[in-house]
């Protein structure tokens, strides 16, 4: 082999190394050992365990999922769905055909009750409405994919503005009025969960259609999402995966000894926060870009082309938590599968201002209902945004009495038994995640995940491929979801085997 990193001669086995144990870096990983030519792999994992943002834990006499809840758009041309399938991972009602080929447009389901802050149950049918409403708006925005202006710069902006002219014709008397303004506060609040922003001002609208949905019914896992990533983990050969591994820096466009192989030099050396190096021929970055905006300064050296940084500060990356109430007794029906909450005089044009920790709770926009199991009942909460990253400073027993207070106002009881115990994710705290996932944020575009998704170098030519990237916020179509994240580390892998095979091809011609 060549001893600069301008270029190598041909070589049957590279070194490969993947960062980050979720489901990227496990599918390059999975994709890579099943080809002849990568017999020299290993995945570096910064904690103990596999799944990254997916994360089942045991609770409530069950499985709930901390991190990634269904597989949107269960369908043929889902890669997740699929792979669960071929793990035998489903119940029957998943596979069904008839589930498979459900429309949803991507939106979740309406309440099955809906609850006011004063007490009051409000009418399904106004909420109905408002929801077609807001939905019918939400894919308006579809038309502004491609034009190089557009009226307004965020999907917030053109919602308020288009509601605002809706509202003339809008008949009711005062008070319905303001409650319909309030159940629409809600939804914008629903829709920065689905984002992952902590406001729809923030998510550009230029580019929000270019976010794709495949057919289905969202589904769960009965055992946990967790199962699948354990699955493609077990998968893989014997030590290729090395848990509790930090990365620190990448070095990258170097010249790099191995103790192993003193004679060979390798472009790149991966840096571990305990001091350990490994040397590489290429390196998968699967981390999440959460990590990327805090740590991109020092996790790679040299520094990132300007053209990477610019896109990593721009594109948006937001927290959205879960939290889990535990109840002995349900105050809901037995047919509840989902409650919503409405906080009254809200509204998508006031702006809030108020201490965080005074109406931090207001931005939970309701509670999915779990499976009930034998002696226990649990609802699942959804929150996003700052309120959301402020709930994680928080104690449980701070979000247990908050919660505890939200119940007896929205249920007009102020003696509900509060809930016996509480779990929730702190997604924003994770050190190696630091928030859910990425949106495209106002000033970037979709460009601007194709360039995240650009392997380094930049110029392929003048050199071989070093260190490429995967995961969620490099798939321009299916950013936010586990199957973007899936097909984001085959696209890394087959470039790696297109690479190899090409060079295969170009050796036996040259003998």
């Amino acid at each position: 082999m060549e001893g600069s990193s301008g270029g190598r001669s041909y070589s049957p086995s590279p070194t490969i190394l993947v960062i980050g144990g979720g489901i990227a870096g496990l599918g390059a990983a999975q994709r890579l050992c099943r080809h002849h030519c990568f017999r020299n792999l290993r995945l570096l994992e910064a904690t103990d365990r596999c799944g990254g943002r997916i994360r089942s834990e045991s609770a409530f006499g069950g499985v709930v999922e901390i991190g990634a809840h269904w597989i949107h758009g269960p369908s043929k041309q889902n890669p997740v769905f699929q792979l669960a399938l071929e793990y035998g991972l489903l119940g029957e009602k998943e596979m069904s055909e008839e589930n498979q080929l459900i429309e949803v447009g991507g939106h979740p389901g309406l309440p099955s009750v809906s609850f006011s802050s004063s007490g009051k149950d409000v009418n399904l049918k106004l909420v109905e409405d408002v929801a077609h409403l807001f939905y019918t708006l939400l894919d308006q925005t579809r038309e502004f994919l491609h034009m190089t202006e557009t009226p307004v710069a965020s999907v917030g902006e053109f919602l308020k503005e288009s509601i605002n002219r809706h509202m003339s014709e809008w008949t009711e008397d005062e008070e319905t009025k303001n409650l319909k303004l309030s159940i629409l506060n809600t939804f914008f609040n629903l829709e920065c969960c689905v984002s992952g922003s902590h406001s729809m001002d923030l998510v550009a609208l230029g580019p929000f259609g270019e976010y794709a949905t495949l057919p289905g019914l969202d589904c769960t896992f009965t055992e946990g999402y967790e199962g699948l990533t354990n699955c493609m983990m077990t998968s893989l050969p014997k030590n290729v995966i090395l848990f509790n591994k930090p990365v620190k820096t990448i070095h990258w466009n170097g010249s790099f000894r191995a103790e192993h192989s003193p004679k060979e030099r390798f472009p790149v050396q991966v840096e571990c926060e305990d001091g350990q190096t490994f040397p590489a021929h290429h390196v998968i970055v699967t981390v999440p870009l959460g990590f990327l905006k805090e740590k991109m300064a020092t996790f790679f050296s040299p520094q990132l082309p300007r053209r990477k940084t610019e896109v990593i500060r721009r594109l948006g990356f937001g927290t959205n938590n879960k939290i889990f109430l535990e109840f002995e007794e349900p105050f809901w029906e037995p047919d509840c599968q989902q409650i919503q909450v409405v906080w009254e005089d809200t509204s998508p044009f006031n702006d809030v201002r108020a201490e965080l920790q005074d109406i931090w709770f207001q931005k939970l926009v309701g509670f999915i209902v779990l499976p009930p199991k034998e002696s226990t009942h649990v609802l699942c909460g959804f929150i996003a945004g700052n309120e959301s990253e402020f709930m994680e400073t928080l104690s449980d027993e701070e979000v247990r009495s908050s919660l505890t207070q939200v119940l007896r106002r929205i249920t007009g009881n102020p003696q509900l038994s509060g809930p016996r115990s509480i779990l929730r994710s702190r997604w924003h705290s994770a050190p190696y995640t630091r928030g859910s996932y990425s949106y495209v944020a106002v000033g970037s575009s979709g460009d601007d995940v194709d360039t995240l998704a650009q392997p380094l170098p930049p110029d392929p030519l003048s050199t071989k491929l070093q260190v490429l990237f995967a995961g969620e916020a490099t798939h321009r179509t299916f950013y936010s979801t586990t199957h973007g994240a899936l097909l984001s580390g085959w696209r890394e892998a087959d470039r790696l085997i297109g690479l190899y095979d090409l060079e295969a091809q170009q050796h036996k011609f040259k003998l």
